[in-house]
C-alpha cells in the first residue's frame, strides 16, 4: 500500500509543480545595461539624500575645555567610485568607495576664560558605503524594496580652525573630530534606509502609473470599489478604458542572476462589469534569452487573448448600421439580392435596411515567427426596419475573418494595428444560400475595410501601458516574434528625475524610524555649554 502511494505521488508531482507555477502573460527583463542607466540617476538621488543628512549636536568637556558643535550642514560630496550590480539571492548591491564629504558647523568653545563662537569647515575622507537592496512581491502584487542592509565607514576626518584660539583648537580637535566622525557615520545608513524603503518604494507605486489614452489616469482599484470580500481587492488592477481593465500583479518574487532581473506579471485583462472574472492561462510561457538591450518585454498569446475576451464579455464587439449609415452601393446590391423577399413585404419595400455585425466568440490571437494574426468569427444579420413595425430579417450569415496584427511600442504604450487578410461569408441555413451570397463577398469585405476596421484601429491605437515606473520611457524599440509569444527589446531613458517623481507622490510625513534631531539654537551664554 505504501509503495502504491509513493508511485502515485511521483506520478502527480510534475502536475502539481506545473499547477503551482502560473505562467505570466507579461514578462520584463532588465539587463546590466539598463541597470547602468538606473545607476546614473540613482547616484544623483543618493547625493541629494546625503546632503540632507541631519547630525545631532555634539557637546562635551575635557578638563577646562568645553565645546558645543551645532548646525552641522553637508556642503559638498565627491563620490569618486560607485557601483550598482545584480547579485543572486541579494538582488541589488550598491557600493560607494573613497568618497569625501565636506561639512560646516557652528562652534561654541570655552577654555578657561576664553570664549569663542564661529564656524568650522571639516571634511570626511575615505567614506565607504555598502548597501544591499532586496526586492520582493508584496501582498498587493507590487514590486517593493522589502529590506535593506547597509554598512558605512569613514576612514579620516579633518577640521580646519581659525581665529585667536586656533592652536588650542588644533590641540584639542581630536575630541571634536572623533565625535563628529562617529555621528556622521551613524547617520548615513538611516538616511539611505529611509530613501529606499519610503521614497524609492513610492516611485515603484507609480507602476503602471498614467494611462496612455487621452491622458486619462489609471486609478488602482481599491477594496471599497471591488468589495471587501473580493479575492482581487489587493491586486494591481487598473482601468484601461470605460470597458476593460488590466491586472499587472506580480506572480512571484523577482528572479535575479548576475546579469539580469526578471519580473513575471499576470498580464490579464478583465471586463469592468465583471472585475473578479479570471481567465485561465494555457498559453506558452514567454522566454527571454537576450541580454544585449537595456530592457526586454515579452507578451504571450494569453495577454492579447484576455484583452479580446474582456471586450467580448463587455459586449462591445458589435456594430449596427441602419438607414443612411449603410453604404449606398451596398444597399443597392442587398436589395437586388433579396429582391424576392423584399417584394413580398409590400408595402414595406422602401423600409430602411439594418445591418448588425456581432462577434460570436472571443477572438483568438496566434503568434508565430512569421507574424501575428487574429481569428474572428461573427454573424451578420440583415433586416428591413419598417417604421412602427417589427423588423423583418432578410438573412443571417456567418463570417470568418483573419486579421494581421502589427504590434509596436510607442513611449510606454503597446499598440496594435490590424489589417484584414482573409474574409469568408456563408449561410447558416444551407449550402445553396451560401452560393447565393457569393456576390456579397466583395462588397462586404469592402465594408469591413472602409467602415469597420478604422473603428477597431481607433480603439487599439490608444494602446495599453507597460508596467514601468513613471518618468522612465522606452526608446529604439524592436519587436521580435516567436512561437506563442513576442518580445520587445528597447533602451531606456528618464523623462523625469527620481526626485521629481518622489516629490509628486511624496507620502504624508510620518514619525522618522531612524535617529534624528534638530540642532539646538546656539547659546550666547558660555556657561550653558
Amino acid at each position: 500500500m505504501a509503495a502504491d502511494r509513493c508511485r502515485l505521488l511521483l506520478f502527480l508531482l510534475p502536475w502539481l509543480v506545473m499547477a503551482s507555477h502560473s505562467p505570466p502573460g507579461c514578462k520584463i527583463r532588465i539587463t546590466s545595461k539598463g541597470l547602468d542607466l538606473v545607476k546614473q540617476e540613482g547616484l544623483s538621488f543618493v547625493e541629494q539624500e546625503l546632503q540632507n543628512i541631519t547630525v545631532s549636536d555634539l557637546h562635551g568637556k575635557e578638563g577646562q575645555f568645553h565645546y558645543n558643535i551645532s548646525q552641522v550642514k553637508v556642503m559638498d560630496l565627491q563620490l569618486a567610485f560607485s557601483d550598482l550590480h545584480f547579485q543572486p539571492q541579494q538582488h541589488l548591491v550598491f557600493n560607494i568607495k573613497n568618497a569625501s564629504i565636506s561639512l560646516r558647523f557652528r562652534r561654541q568653545l570655552l577654555y578657561w576664560f576664553f570664549y569663542d563662537i564661529g564656524s568650522i569647515n571639516a571634511s570626511a575622507d575615505g567614506v565607504h558605503i555598502h548597501t544591499v537592496l532586496q526586492l520582493a512581491k508584496d501582498e498587493t502584487g507590487r514590486l517593493k524594496i522589502s529590506n535593506i542592509t547597509c554598512n558605512a565607514s569613514i576612514a579620516r576626518m579633518h577640521a580646519g580652525f581659525s581665529g585667536t584660539l586656533r592652536k588650542v583648537y588644533e590641540f584639542l580637535s581630536t575630541f571634536i573630530v572623533t565625535g563628529m566622525r562617529f555621528l556622521l557615520s551613524q547617520q548615513i545608513c538611516p538616511s539611505l534606509e529611509h530613501a529606499s524603503l519610503v521614497l524609492l518604494n513610492s516611485v515603484l507605486d507609480t507602476v503602471p502609473g498614467k494611462c496612455c489614452s487621452g491622458g486619462r489616469d489609471w486609478t488602482p482599484l481599491t477594496m471599497g470599489r471591488l468589495g471587501h470580500d473580493s479575492p482581487s481587492s489587493l491586486a494591481v488592477r487598473n482601468y484601461v478604458d470605460e470597458h476593460i481593465g488590466i491586472d499587472y500583479s506580480l506572480l512571484r518574487d523577482p528572479a535575479v542572476s548576475t546579469d539580469t532581473l526578471d519580473l513575471d506579471f499576470k498580464g490579464m485583462f478583465f471586463p469592468r462589469a465583471r472585475e473578479n472574472q479570471e481567465l485561465e492561462n494555457h498559453a506558452v510561457e514567454p522566454v527571454i534569452k537576450e541580454t544585449e538591450r537595456m530592457v526586454y518585454v515579452a507578451f504571450s498569446e494569453y495577454f492579447f487573448d484576455s484583452a479580446m475576451h474582456a471586450y467580448f464579455q463587455a459586449g462591445v464587439l458589435a456594430i449596427e448600421l441602419q438607414g443612411e449609415k449603410v453604404p449606398k452601393d451596398l444597399e443597392v446590391l442587398l436589395r437586388a439580392t433579396f429582391f424576392g423577399t423584399i417584394f413580398m413585404l409590400s408595402p414595406a419595400v422602401d423600409a430602411p435596411l439594418r445591418l448588425v455585425l456581432q462577434v460570436s466568440a472571443p477572438p483568438r490571437c496566434i503568434i508565430k515567427p512569421s507574424g501575428t494574426s487574429v481569428s474572428v468569427s461573427a454573424f451578420l444579420n440583415i433586416s428591413l426596419v419598417p417604421p412602427g413595425r417589427p423588423a423583418v430579417q432578410l438573412s443571417s450569415m456567418a463570417m470568418e475573418t483573419k486579421l494581421s496584427a502589427k504590434v509596436f511600442l510607442q513611449g510606454k504604450a503597446l499598440r496594435v494595428q490590424l489589417d484584414l487578410r482573409r474574409f469568408r461569408i456563408y449561410s447558416k441555413q444551407s449550402a445553396l444560400e451560401s452560393l447565393a451570397l457569393f456576390s456579397l463577398q466583395a462588397p462586404l469585405k469592402t465594408l469591413l475595410q472602409l467602415t469597420i476596421m478604422p473603428l477597431i484601429n481607433e480603439r487599439t491605437k490608444k494602446g495599453v501601458q507597460i508596467p514601468l515606473p513613471e518618468g522612465m520611457d522606452f526608446t529604439k524599440e524592436v519587436v521580435t516574434n516567436h512561437a506563442g509569444f513576442l518580445t520587445v527589446g528597447a533602451d531606456l531613458q528618464f523623462s523625469k528625475g527620481l526626485r521629481e517623481v518622489i516629490e509628486k507622490y511624496r507620502p504624508a510625513p510620518t514619525t522618522p524610524t531612524y535617529p534624528s534631531s534638530q540642532p539646538a539654537a546656539p547659546s550666547g551664554d558660555p556657561y550653558q555649554l
